[in-house]
């Protein structure tokens, strides 16, 4: 893949979790969780969205978000790289994490936590996108099940602030 082809990154945040658990690392999802993250998965395989890699955080609200994602998308699990350092990262980091991305990744799913993921995107934005995808974004926030779909035309190793224009942005049992 050559340095001027559009790559899409999706960023979101985990569904809706328990409140508690013996650590944070260990916080389920709650079932309105399970279920807004399949409607999410249901939701981008609608778009026509199907990732080459997911970059999920090792959390286990992450990791199940990842896989109620998948199924109701119909992806394949197995896309997924549970990344210890994605847990805790804040901004700086999850750029890092993303630009080691393969060259060869079209499409990228990360699945993280807020506030980063929230950050990120608003960081990724060049404002130039979808009037009512912004609108949403700004509006409604980063809820849980949020999901912002972004074009890329820079290779992943260059992605940085207003390196993405803003495709759609959707909160998954919305």
């Amino acid at each position: 893949m050559g340095s001027g082809s559009v790559r899409r990154l999706v960023i979101m945040r985990h569904a809706k979790a328990e409140a508690t658990a013996p650590s944070d690392h260990e916080r389920a999802l709650a079932s309105r969780g399970m279920a807004d993250a399949e409607a999410a998965g249901r939701w981008l395989a609608e778009q026509g969205i199907t990732p080459d890699v997911a970059l999920v955080s090792d959390a286990l609200r992450t990791r199940q978000t990842w896989a109620q994602v998948a199924g109701g998308a119909g992806w394949d699990e197995s896309a997924a790289d549970f990344s210890e350092a994605l847990y805790d990262a804040g901004s700086d980091s999850t750029f890092d994490l993303i630009r080691e991305t393969d060259a060869g990744v079209t499409t990228l799913v990360v699945i993280g936590h807020n506030p980063t993921m929230a950050y990120v995107a608003e960081l990724v934005d060049d404002g130039e996108g979808d009037d009512d995808a912004i609108t949403g974004m700004v509006t409604r926030g980063f809820p849980t099940s949020a999901l912002a779909v972004f074009t890329v035309d820079s290779p992943w190793s260059d992605l940085g602030p207003g390196s993405g224009r803003l495709e759609a942005f959707h909160v998954g049992g919305a």
